[in-house]
């Protein structure tokens, strides 16, 4: 038989591997940054692009798709090439999908700051970054497949599957998730509304983690580990049946994020019930891992690059359980809109992706330059100087969110809140998130050690630009054998048949899930006292998502006593139908918003947003006096109504015409009463219209706010 010779690309899973890096340092410094102002949030420096609401989207961002997202493309280019036995399809595509998916990530460093934002979690960036991602994920896509066509191995392994269900899941997502309405170059509307945006938002969120954070890290550890122990994987049957259920339960556990919300309690209820179900094919993955290691613990405690892929297995294991323990309802009334979550996240975030990526990295780029590692003992530095950083993370931040969700709910023996107060718990938990920071530190300090060793290990040598490999053509391959003829072995070979079954597997949970709730109106019924926005709230809640308020203040009310004693009647489901996009949140730093119209005064407000400790001593919300100085832009009024009547928002015809105009009254109303109390400040000033849009929350119904029952 005549051997092919062909060579490998590694330069660029070399550049996939330098971007993860620099990505992973900027992200992570954001990050601190970030929970440094939850205790001093002087440390946004007065500025208006660095506060709290702004950069904690471009953290995020930074860590899931610059971090997380180059390490992906680093450990698929990489094991793609060796799994196929066959170059990438096409350089020209490889450095196309390099530079594109930088160019994205700069657009998001650029663009988050300045306050363009959908004020969808995890999908903040606006249309245009949008249509590029879109883009450039074809390009991936082509060039996966590409390779996979001209492979010379009749079978896909294992690592492959998760790699064709991450690239097929993604773009649904993507699309689903990114129906907007432009309003001009960097602002769109959502397609979708209120409850229906919320389910769509959460499906995307929550399987974003699943199909980004987690299947495509799962293949690369299904090719990493045994390469790393010199292993085979454990069982090739569990393998089978890990990503089947994987992929096809997974897609149904969004609605876990809306427990006690307006979404309609059915879609609550088969949320909960897939994501108790997750547990399994979880731990299946979680299990496989591991026990390809065994007999080889003895090369685990030797090997630093083994100690960081076991931490992570044990980091994806706790993670996968305690999302599920999360979605009880009973857990998530105490949990959510907690501390809790960041805990439960960043478990996921350092130990599972951050470590896996670590070891990935130390393994790797020694033999991409075919030499030894600089320095073992920095290797093994940064492994338990990052795992220490985890436990300062991660222990505090439970700490913190349980010692918020009990002390919103404690009553006294008067039947009174205890803490009526929400500054109260705020203030209480600062130590805890002194300590957060401190994790975050020393984790951060260990992926700059990481940076300094790795550098001086490729300085050493020189790149393997274009590696040397030789296989038999795929037509000249061995004859099958009995195994062959099994159905998932037949399979393996045909790779279009195998993305259009793992399509139709993770399209059956969306689709039953989202349907009956875009198509049955009683779903999510209609009040007649619920209005559109004025033309000046509108802008003023453009505002309110410009600045990011939506990561510290949520907006729906659950029906617990302790939430309808504290801020009111409980949120329902025809209050958003005009909420383009819904701002229900998913994290209390401060309280809930949803009926704070009428409950102080404007000049309340202004003194508010002006300097927040005057009117709440020790209050960490940031100052926000640019709101003052600010010229209201209403050039674009004309363009929002228009585009609200476009999604079926009732204004008037020819609204448009006269919306300035009405816009101008209510501003001039806002102002004069400012005056009453001595506060001179122009109609025409950003901090009109917020003051407008949080005077006019919750107040669409009225009602008897102590009347709702609740055992909670």
């Amino acid at each position: 038989m005549q051997l092919e010779k062909f060579t490998y690309d590694n330069k660029i899973v070399r550049n996939f591997g330098l971007a993860t890096i620099v990505w992973g340092i900027i992200g992570m410094t954001v990050g601190l940054l970030v929970a440094m102002q939850l205790f001093k949030p002087s440390m946004n420096m007065g500025n208006q692009y660095t506060t709290f609401g702004r950069i904690r989207p471009l953290h995020t961002n930074a860590v899931i798709f610059a971090f997380v997202g180059n390490a992906i493309f680093m450990g698929v280019y990489y094991s793609l090439q060796r799994l196929l036995k066959a170059r990438m399809f096409s350089d020209v595509l490889s450095k196309i999908h390099f530079w594109g998916w930088q160019l994205i990530i700069i657009s998001a460093v650029i663009t988050l700051p300045l306050g363009f934002t959908t004020s969808h979690e995890y999908a903040e960036l606006e249309w245009p970054i949008d249509i590029a991602i879109t883009l450039i994920w074809v390009v991936f896509g082509v060039n996966m497949f590409g390779t996979i066509f001209k492979r010379r191995e009749r079978h896909l392994y294992v690592a492959i599957w998760f790699y064709i269900a991450t690239f097929v899941t993604i773009a649904v997502l993507h699309i689903v998730n990114s129906f907007e309405l432009p309003i001009s170059f960097l602002k769109s509307y959502y397609v979708y509304a209120g409850v229906q945006d919320a389910l769509v938002q959460w499906w995307y969120g929550h399987n974003a983690v699943a199909f980004f954070l987690t299947t495509p890290y799962l293949g690369m550890m299904y090719y990493f580990l045994p390469k790393m122990a010199n292993r085979p994987v454990y069982s090739y049957k569990l393998s089978i049946l890990h990503f089947w259920s994987l992929i096809f339960i997974y897609i149904w556990a969004g609605p876990h994020h809306l427990l006690y919300s307006s979404l309609p309690g059915w879609a609550q209820s088969l949320g909960v019930a897939f994501s108790i179900m997750l547990i399994a094919p979880s731990w299946g993955g979680m299990i496989n891992g591991l026990l390809t290691l065994r007999g080889a613990w003895d090369k685990v405690r030797e090997d630093v690059t083994l100690k960081f892929m076991v931490v992570a297995l044990t980091a994806y294991g706790m993670a996968t359980f305690e999302g599920p323990l999360l979605s009880l309802k009973q857990i998530n009334g105490v949990a959510h809109f907690t501390d809790w979550i960041v805990a439960h996240v960043h478990v996921g975030a350092l130990g599972w992706n951050g470590f896996l990526t670590f070891g990935i990295l130390y393994w790797l780029i020694p033999r991409l330059y075919r030499t030894e590692l600089y320095s073992k003992k920095m290797a093994a530095f940064h492994f338990w100087i990052g795992s220490l950083g985890i436990l300062f993370y991660a222990v505090p931040m439970y700490w913190a969110g349980f010692t918020q969700g009990l002390m919103w709910k404690e009553f006294t023996q008067e039947g009174l809140l205890k803490y009526p107060n929400f500054l109260s718990t705020t203030l209480q938990i600062i130590p805890m998130h002194v300590l957060r920071a401190i994790g975050g530190a020393l984790y951060l300090i260990g992926v700059i050690v990481m940076t300094v060793n790795l550098a001086k290990t490729m300085l050493a040598a020189k790149l393997v630009a274009n590696e040397p490999a030789e296989a038999m053509p795929l037509t000249e391959v061995a004859a099958e054998d009995p195994a062959d003829k099994k159905w998932h072995r037949r399979l393996e070979r045909k790779p279009i048949k195998f993305m259009i079954y793992a399509l139709i597997i993770i399209l059956i949970g969306g689709m039953v899930e989202m349907m009956p709730t875009f198509t049955i109106q009683s779903n999510v019924p209609t009040i007649a006292s619920v209005k559109p926005y004025t033309p000046l709230e509108l802008q003023g809640r453009d505002l309110y998502i410009r600045e990011g308020c939506v990561n510290c203040h949520s907006q729906t009310v659950r029906p617990f006593r302790s939430e309808t004693e504290r801020y009111g009647e409980y949120s329902k489901a025809g209050e958003f139908v005009y909420d383009h996009p819904f701002l229900w949140g998913s994290k209390r730093t401060g309280p809930d918003l949803h009926r704070l119209g009428g409950k102080y005064s404007n000049a309340w407000h202004f003194n508010h947003l002006l300097d927040p400790t005057s009117m709440s001593p020790g209050s960490i919300m940031p100052n926000y006096e640019w709101l003052i100085n600010q010229k209201l832009d209403t050039a674009t009024t004309a363009a929002k109504i228009r585009a609200m009547q476009t999604l079926g928002v009732p204004y008037e015809k020819d609204f448009d015409k006269i919306a300035n105009a009405d816009l101008s009254l209510q501003a001039d109303s806002i102002a004069r009463d400012l005056k009453k109390d001595n506060i001179q400040v122009k109609s025409d000033k950003e901090i009109i219209a917020i003051i407008a849009y949080l005077q006019r929350l919750g107040t669409d119904i009225k009602a008897n706010q102590f009347t709702i029952p609740s055992n909670q």
